[in-house]
Parts: structure tokens; C-alpha cells; sequence
């Protein structure tokens, strides 16, 4: 039943009768809570620390960025002006904001389809040679100092791995300050996040394909599937959709969440803000500046970008198998 014609069947009770009915479902609801009362107390801890850690700061943040605070002392309202400064007066967020959509519309495809090739690859080998394989694709996402080896790579005098490889071959007179030249630094930042980018997704991803039904590629030989293709499309995918929603949604919150490479590998700020991004932007009005009412606009629109984001990938996704 549609609810066009469950609103009709509706407004077609008596009054009376309809109150009778939200009572008997409020009882109803009512009933089930105190069935269940036992699963809603182990959840409470874990909800009263999301409320007060993840949903109460992001309603502030909200809020303070429709106000002048810098901390000392009390927020002034200013309604729009935050936002009006960020996309009118603001060069260098245009900047961040361009550099931030590149950085995603690149790395968020590719690494999530980076993360489920070699997911479905390694499960394919042995357990004790899957269990290495997975060590060994998971270590670069939880190494301490990582990015001290692409410094080096990257260095820009001879003594820098490319330069040094490249003027001992012959094809460079001098070396390149690769991570003080412009055209150089977004693509070398895209390339250490790529390789940083098999994380938490990729391990959901091994989980997600140690659950699929053995059975189900059986009952679908039966049914006419014929190649692994097929199997990935109708089978694999549609038994993991969990796994890949969680992936997707890591996938696109550490790509619009970049910081930590371009600050450590390009500096902050940047040559010509070359590698600026939404968070490194937020990063200096928020932890510098102390500019919070400004900062909170920032990271209102990051929040924003994401949310949105993830609503397209769960459309998506939901053509999975069909």
C-alpha cells in the first residue's frame, strides 16, 4: 500500500477510532521497550558518549558558526557573515575547496576500488599466506612515521632517491625541489595518500568476503552464472553490501579529511597554497587564528560535502546486484 493510499484510509476513521490506534501503537512501542530493556541498557554507554562526543559537538559547531567567537570572549551573533566572507572574500578556502575536490574525486574511487581488488585477490589464498598478505597491505595505514620515507624519496637535493635515480640516468642535469615546485605537490600528496589508503575499509572488505555463503555460488551455477564476473555482480557484491557501505563511507570521510600528508610532506602552509585543503584551512583559523565562529563555518561545509557525499554513494550502491 502506497502512503497516498494509506493517508486516504486513514483520514476515512472516525477520529476516535484513529486515537484509539496511535495509543495501541504507542503501547505497543511501549511494550517492546520494556521486552528489550536489557539491549537498550548495554547500548546506552555507547549512545551517551556518541551524543555527547560526535552529535552535541557537530550541533554546536552548528551553531557557533552563525557567531564571531575568538575564544576569550563571549559569541556574537552574525548571522551569514561567516559564510558570506568564506565563498566571497576567502581566496585561498576557493583554493582548499578546489584542491579538496581533486584530491577526493581521485582518491576516494580509487583507493575504495583499490581496497576490494585486493581484498577479493587475497582472499583467494591460503589462510596463513592471506593472513601475511593482509599484514602486509594493512602496515603503511598504521605506521608511525611514514611519510619520513617519502621525504626522503622526495627530497629535493641529490641525495633524494628520484633525483639522485634520475641524474645518475641521465635525464636530470639538477635536481627538482619536487615538494617546493607547484605542478609537483598535489600529485605527489594523491600518490603518498593512495598508498596510505588501504586501511580500516580494506579489512572490512577481507571480513565482508570471509561471510559470503558458499552455498549461494552453488545455487548460482544452477541458475545460469557463468563466469566470476557474474558471481562478483550477483553473488559477491549484493552478500557484502554491509562491508561496502562502511567502506565507502571511510573511503570518502579520509579523503575529504586530508591534513596530516600535505601538512607533513608539503608544509604548512604550502608553496602558493598549492596543497590546501578544507581541514588544513580549518586547521589555521581554528588552532591559530582562534578565529572559532569562522572555523565552525568551515566545518559546517566539510560536514556538509560529506553527508551529501555519502547519500550519493548509498543511492549507489543500492544498484548493486540488480
Amino acid at each position: 500500500m502506497s502512503d497516498l493510499q494509506l493517508k486516504n484510509k486513514v483520514r476515512g476513521v472516525p477520529p476516535k477510532e484513529r486515537s484509539l490506534r496511535r495509543r495501541e501503537r504507542r503501547q505497543q512501542k511501549i511494550h517492546q521497550i520494556k521486552i528489550n530493556k536489557h539491549l537498550y541498557i548495554l547500548m546506552a554507554p555507547y549512545m551517551i558518549l556518541f551524543l555527547l562526543f560526535t552529535i552535541l559537538p557537530v550541533l554546536l559547531s552548528i551553531v557557533i558558526s552563525f557567531t564571531y567567537f575568538n575564544m576569550l570572549e563571549m559569541p556574537k551573533f552574525v548571522g551569514w557573515q561567516n559564510y558570506t566572507r568564506l565563498f566571497l572574500e576567502d581566496d585561498i578556502f576557493l583554493i582548499a575547496l578546489k584542491n579538496t575536490f581533486l584530491f577526493a574525486a581521485i582518491t576516494g574511487p580509487v583507493s575504495y576500488l583499490a581496497c576490494f581488488i585486493f581484498a577479493w585477490i587475497i582472499n583467494e589464498l591460503s589462510p596463513k599466506l592471506r593472513a601475511f598478505m593482509t599484514l602486509i597491505f594493512y602496515a603503511p595505514s598504521i605506521s608511525g612515521n611514514v611519510f619520513f620515507i617519502w621525504l626522503l624519496i622526495f627530497s629535493g637535493d641529490r641525495y633524494g632517491i628520484i633525483n639522485g635515480l634520475l641524474i645518475k640516468l641521465g635525464i636530470l642535469l639538477e635536481p627538482i625541489q619536487w615538494l617546493k615546485t607547484e605542478a609537483y605537490i598535489m600529485p605527489i600528496i594523491i600518490l603518498v595518500q593512495l598508498w596510505l589508503s588501504l586501511g580500516t575499509g580494506f579489512l572490512a572488505f577481507i571480513a565482508g568476503l570471509q561471510t559470503v555463503d558458499k552455498t549461494l555460488y552453488e545455487a548460482g551455477a544452477v541458475d545460469g552464472i557463468k563466469n566470476r564476473w557474474q558471481e562478483l555482480w550477483y553473488i559477491t557484491l549484493p552478500s557484502m553490501k554491509p562491508q561496502l557501505m562502511f567502506g565507502a563511507v571511510i573511503q570518502i570521510t579520509s579523503s575529504f579529511a586530508v591534513a596530516d600528508v600535505s601538512i607533513q610532506l608539503a608544509g604548512f602552509p604550502s608553496v602558493n597554497y598549492a596543497a590546501e585543503t578544507v581541514v588544513t584551512h580549518l586547521m589555521d583559523f581554528g588552532t591559530i587564528r582562534f578565529e572559532m565562529g569562522f572555523a565552525s563555518a568551515i566545518a559546517t561545509v566539510l560536514f556538509m560535502l560529506m553527508v551529501g557525499s555519502n547519500m550519493i554513494i548509498q543511492k549507489l550502491l543500492r544498484k548493486v546486484g540488480e
